[in-house]
C-alpha cells in the first residue's frame, strides 16, 4: 500500500432496492489516522454505505477501496483489514465470551495468535468483562454483548474501523472508554468511520463529518469549517446538522410543546 493512499475509498458508490436509490454516487476519502463522523437523519443511507464497506452487502454500482485493495477483486483481504461494529451486534450465544473470542481470531493469520490473546485480555479487563469470560453470551446483556464484539474488534488491530451507533447500550464509565480508545487509536493511525447520531460524540471525536441525506453527501469538513458556511451562526453540529438536513422546522415543533 501507498502510504500516501487514503485508507477508505469510495468512488461514485451506489445503492438501488429496486426502484429506491439508498446511496446515490458517493464520492469520499479517509485517512489514515482519521476518525470520520458519517451522520444523516434516519433513512439517509448511512446503514447502507457502512454494510457495502464492510463487504456485507454489494454495490450496485461504484467501487470501494481499502488500502489500496478493491473491495470486489479482493473481498478477502479487504475483510482481513476491516473491523466492524455494528449497532446490533450477532453474537453465538451458546459460546462463552472467552471461545467467541478464540473464534473470531481463528479467522486470522494465526502468527499474531499470541499478540491477539494478551490484547483480549487487555480489553476485557477495561470493559469489566473478564469475570464474565466463561458465561455464556446468552446471560450477557445488551452492552456487555457490545462490549464483546469491541473487544473482538480492537485485538485484531485492522487498519479501519467501522462502526454503526458505539455507544447503544453502554453504561457511562464504558462509553468513555470507548471513547478515548478510538482516540488513542486514530492517534496511532487507524482509521475510524464512525455512525451516530449523537452530535456531542460526533465533535467530541471527529477529525471531520460527512452529513449525507437521501442517499448523497451534502456537506463535509471539520466541525468548524462547517459552521463557517452555515447559514444563521449555527452554535454547535446539532444546530448545524438539522440546518443542513432541513429540520428546523423541529423548533418550532419545540416551541408549541413549552407552551402547553
Amino acid at each position: 500500500m501507498d502510504m500516501n493512499e487514503p485508507i477508505l475509498t469510495l468512488a461514485k458508490l451506489t445503492k438501488n432496492f429496486d426502484r429506491l436509490t439508498a446511496v446515490d454516487t458517493v464520492d469520499l476519502q479517509v485517512e489514515q489516522g482519521e476518525i470520520l463522523g458519517f451522520l444523516g437523519p434516519n433513512g439517509a443511507g448511512k446503514t447502507t454505505t457502512i454494510k457495502m464497506i464492510a463487504g456485507l452487502l454489494q454495490p450496485s454500482s461504484g467501487a470501494i477501496s481499502i488500502c489500496g485493495h478493491d473491495t470486489e477483486r479482493s473481498p478477502i483481504i479487504c475483510r482481513e483489514l476491516t473491523g466492524y461494529i455494528p449497532d446490533r451486534p450477532f453474537l453465538y450465544e451458546k459460546l462463552t465470551g472467552a471461545e467467541y473470542l478464540s473464534f473470531i481470531s481463528s479467522l486470522y493469520p494465526a502468527d499474531d495468535e499470541r499478540k491477539r490473546t494478551a490484547l483480549s485480555d487487555k480489553y476485557l479487563q477495561l470493559f469489566d468483562l473478564a469475570d464474565w469470560r466463561n458465561n455464556l453470551i446468552e446471560s450477557y446483556s445488551h452492552g456487555m454483548r457490545q462490549k464483546l464484539i469491541m473487544t473482538s474488534i480492537f485485538m485484531l488491530e485492522q487498519p479501519l474501523i467501522v462502526v454503526d451507533e458505539p455507544m447503544i447500550g453502554l453504561d457511562p464509565k464504558s462509553a468513555r472508554i470507548v471513547k478515548e480508545l478510538f482516540k488513542s487509536k486514530a492517534a496511532n493511525g487507524t482509521t475510524v468511520f464512525l455512525s451516530t447520531h449523537s452530535m456531542e460524540i460526533a465533535e467530541e471525536l471527529c477529525h471531520r463529518v460527512c452529513i449525507i441525506r437521501d442517499g448523497r453527501i451534502i456537506a463535509e469538513g471539520s466541525v468548524d469549517e462547517l459552521k463557517a458556511r452555515a447559514h444563521n451562526g449555527a452554535a454547535n453540529l446539532e444546530d448545524l446538522f438539522l440546518q443542513l438536513t432541513g429540520a428546523f422546522e423541529l423548533q418550532e415543533v419545540v416551541a408549541a410543546l413549552r407552551q402547553g
